[in-house]
C-alpha cells in the first residue's frame, strides 16, 4: 500500500473511529461486510444491551413513578432519570432497526476518504471532521461524569438522588426503581446494583454514541458540500464543461439521497427528543428552584452539581442538534450560490440550460427534521426555549 493511500486509512480511523468504537459495543454499528456469526454476535450483542437497559432501569423506573405519584418533588426526581433512559432505549430501538439503511451513506464515507483527493478537499474534510469530534469529545466528558457521580457515590454510601421511603429501603440503588421484590437482601441486591451500573454506561454509551454518530453524518455531508461548491466555482478546470457539470450533478444528487435517507432514520428520534427536553427542562427547573427556596433542606453539593450539569448537559444537546441542521442549510445553500456566482452569461445558451438544473434543485433546502414536520435550526431552537 502507497503512502498515498496509508494516509488516507489513517485520516478514515481518525475520522470516524471513536464512533465506529462506541457503537460497535452496542452492535448498533453498520457494516455490511460482516461474516453471518459477526452479524449474529452483533445483533446479540445489542439485543442483552436493550433487555438490560429495559428490564433493570426502565420498568422498575416506571413502577416507582406510579409509587411515589403524588409527591411532586419524588416524581421530578424519578422523570429527571427516568425520562433520559426511555428516550435512550427508543433511539436504540430506531437505531437498530435503520442500521441497514444507513450502511450505503458508510461506504460512501468510507470511499470519500479513500478515493484519491486535493489537498485542499483533504483539509475540508479534516475541518470538519474536527468539529464533529470536538462534540464527541464534550459528549464523551458530560456522560462519564454523569455515569460517575451516579455510580461511584452510592458504593460509599452516598446518593445524589431524593430519597423516598416508598421506593428506597435501607439499602437504596444507583436508580429510583420498584421491584416485585425486596432488593434490599443479598445477593439480590448486589445483583440489581451491578444490573443497574451496567445499564446506566450502556445508556450513556448509547444516548452520547448515537447522538454523535448523526453529528458524524451530517459533518460529512458538509464536507461534501463545500468541496462541490469548490468544483462549480472552477468547473473551467475540466476539460468538458459538460462532462464537469455532469459529474457535479451527479455528485449532488448523491448528497441529496444521503441526507433523505439521514433525515429519514432520524426524524421520528428527533421529535422524541423534542418532547423529552421540553419536559426535561420544566423538571430540572421544577428542582432548582425547590432547592433555591429552600424546600427540600436535605441537598448536597454532589447533587447540585449534578443537577446543573444535567440541566447544561441537555440544553446544549438541544442546541447542537439544531445548529448541526442550520450548518446543513447553510452548506446546501453555498452549492447553489456558487453555481449562481459562476460565470453563466458567457457559456453557450445550452450549457447554461443545463447549469440551471442544479441551480434549482440547490434552492430547496437540505434539512434534518423532527417527525418531518419541524426543521432543526436555530429559529426552531428559539421557539422551545420561548414558547
Amino acid at each position: 500500500m502507497d503512502d498515498s493511500k496509508t494516509l488516507a486509512y489513517t485520516d478514515l480511523d481518525w475520522a470516524i473511529g471513536i464512533n465506529r468504537i462506541s457503537l460497535k459495543i452496542l452492535g448498533l454499528w453498520p457494516d455490511d461486510k460482516l461474516s453471518h456469526w459477526q452479524k449474529f454476535f452483533a445483533n446479540l450483542r445489542a439485543f442483552i444491551i436493550f433487555i438490560t437497559m429495559f428490564i433493570t432501569s426502565v420498568i422498575p423506573g416506571m413502577l416507582a413513578l406510579l409509587r411515589v405519584w403524588g409527591d411532586i418533588v419524588a416524581m421530578a426526581d424519578n422523570l429527571q432519570i427516568a425520562l433520559p433512559l426511555s428516550v435512550t432505549v427508543l433511539k436504540f430501538i430506531i437505531m437498530r432497526f435503520r442500521k441497514e439503511d444507513l450502511v450505503p451513506i458508510i461506504n460512501m464515507i468510507v470511499n470519500d476518504w479513500i478515493k484519491t483527493k486535493t489537498v485542499q478537499e483533504r483539509d475540508t474534510m479534516i475541518k470538519q471532521a474536527k468539529i464533529a469530534k470536538a462534540i464527541v469529545m464534550f459528549g464523551c466528558v458530560m456522560m462519564s461524569f454523569a455515569s460517575v457521580a451516579l455510580i461511584i457515590p452510592p458504593c460509599f454510601g452516598y446518593s445524589i438522588r431524593y430519597l423516598t421511603n416508598l421506593t428506597d429501603g435501607a439499602k437504596p440503588l444507583l436508580l429510583q426503581t420498584y421491584y416485585l421484590r425486596d432488593m434490599t437482601e443479598s445477593p439480590y441486591y448486589e445483583i440489581a446494583f451491578v444490573a443497574q451500573a451496567t445499564s446506566i454506561i450502556m445508556a450513556a454509551i448509547s444516548y452520547t454514541g448515537i447522538d454523535n454518530f448523526l453529528g458524524l453524518l451530517v459533518f460529512h455531508i458538509c464536507a461534501q458540500l463545500d468541496i462541490l461548491k469548490v468544483r462549480l466555482l472552477n468547473l473551467n478546470d475540466f476539460k468538458s464543461f459538460s462532462i464537469g457539470l455532469s459529474f457535479n450533478i451527479e455528485d449532488h444528487l448523491r448528497l441529496i439521497r444521503s441526507v433523505d435517507v439521514i433525515d429519514h432514520t432520524f426524524n421520528l428520534m428527533l421529535l422524541a427528543l423534542l418532547m423529552y427536553f421540553a419536559i426535561l427542562f420544566c423538571v430540572q427547573g421544577f428542582l432548582l428552584v425547590t432547592i433555591i427556596d429552600g424546600v427540600n433542606e436535605d441537598i448536597s453539593f454532589m447533587r447540585i452539581s449534578w443537577l446543573i450539569s444535567i440541566l447544561i448537559n441537555t440544553f446544549v444537546h438541544m442546541c447542537l442538534y439544531c445548529v448541526v441542521g442550520e450548518i446543513l442549510i447553510a452548506k446546501g445553500e453555498g452549492v447553489y450560490y456558487a453555481a449562481y456566482n459562476y460565470t453563466w452569461y458567457s457559456l453557450k445558451p445550452n450549457e447554461a440550460r443545463n447549469l440551471l438544473l442544479i441551480m434549482i434543485r440547490s434552492e430547496k433546502p437540505l434539512l434534518i427534521t423532527a417527525g418531518r414536520i419541524f426543521p432543526m435550526t436555530l429559529s426552531m431552537f428559539c421557539s422551545v426555549r420561548h414558547p
